[in-house]
């Protein structure tokens, strides 16, 4: 269980912060944490990737990994 709050929160709280950051109109909480866990597998699989690192929990590196993943998605949701 602490796993699956631990996966919510972090989608939360990136999909909060790329909405900031790339306004998408008003969508709901539970759009914003998808957005925030489809953008932190997105930024997972590009890190790993190019051996930037991974998300490894709730701390800067992982969330960082995270909004700008998210940011990609809405880029190219908007193309």
């Amino acid at each position: 269980m602490k796993i699956i709050s631990l996966i919510i929160a972090l989608g939360l709280v990136a999909g909060f912060i790329a909405k900031f950051f790339m306004p998408l109109g008003r969508i709901g909480i539970i759009k914003t944490t998808l957005l925030g866990l489809t953008g932190a597998l997105m930024g997972e699989c590009i890190s790993s990737l190019f051996g930037w690192g991974s998300i490894t929990g709730f701390n800067f590196p992982s969330l960082l990994i995270s909004v700008l993943g998210a940011i990609m998605l809405i880029y190219f949701y908007r193309i």
